[in-house]
């Protein structure tokens, strides 16, 4: 099946405007695949540091968790 495609329109500052065309002209890259690569990758940086800022903030009430398993068996007991 094809992959289904959508367009973004927005306005960024000419120059860089320029040096991503020269960039992906010089190397033979498209130029939406590169702009999609780009903010996948940046997408994936900003959860990235979501999911570190997390750990870190829930890290220390990590002592009182159970396993999934021992919850679920809770859970279990509390609807009998």
């Amino acid at each position: 099946m094809k992959e289904q495609k959508a367009s973004l329109a927005f306005k960024i500052d000419v120059r860089l405007a320029d040096r991503v065309r020269s960039f992906c002209r010089e190397r033979g890259v498209k130029y939406g695949f590169f702009i999609e690569k780009a903010l996948e990758e940046r997408l994936q940086r900003e959860e990235l540091k979501e999911d570190l800022l997390d750990l870190k903030v829930l890290r220390p009430s990590e002592k009182e968790a159970v396993s999934l398993e021992d919850y679920l068996k809770d859970k279990a007991h509390e609807r009998l």
